[in-house]
């Protein structure tokens, strides 16, 4: 959802590429989550962090306590920036219930983004 989302806000500003330390399929509920707002990424794929190796970064991003313990250090990134949410995938309840939590994560996200990177009118 954060790379979603960053494209979104700043994908005139930004390239955002998105890696996890234990890739797997997109969620469908972050796939609904972000629909409701505009934002397809139901064609993104989970990617290794292994494939981004050697390539030189301005930030490096995490977004969950386990991506930063487990993030592989990438050489010459000029900052490194994390804030923790809570894994939607991992709650459990109803599909209403689950799709609550993703879209709460999403939009905790994307108050981050904005706070972080600037607005979108900028």
């Amino acid at each position: 959802m954060a790379e979603g989302l960053l494209i979104a806000l700043y994908g005139d500003r930004y390239e955002a590429l998105s890696a996890g330390t234990k890739p797997a399929t997109v969620n469908p509920y972050a796939i609904n989550a972000m629909a409701e707002i505009g934002i397809d990424i139901s064609r993104n794929q989970s990617k290794d962090t292994d494939e981004f190796q050697g390539i030189t970064f301005d930030y490096v991003v995490t977004v969950c306590d386990n991506a930063k313990a487990d993030c592989p250090f990438f050489p010459g990134a000029k900052e490194y920036l994390h804030k923790s949410f809570d894994d939607p995938s991992g709650f459990n309840g109803t599909d209403d219930e689950k799709l609550i939590c993703f879209r709460r994560v999403r939009d905790e996200i994307k108050d981050w983004l904005i706070k972080t990177f600037g607005r979108k009118d900028e």
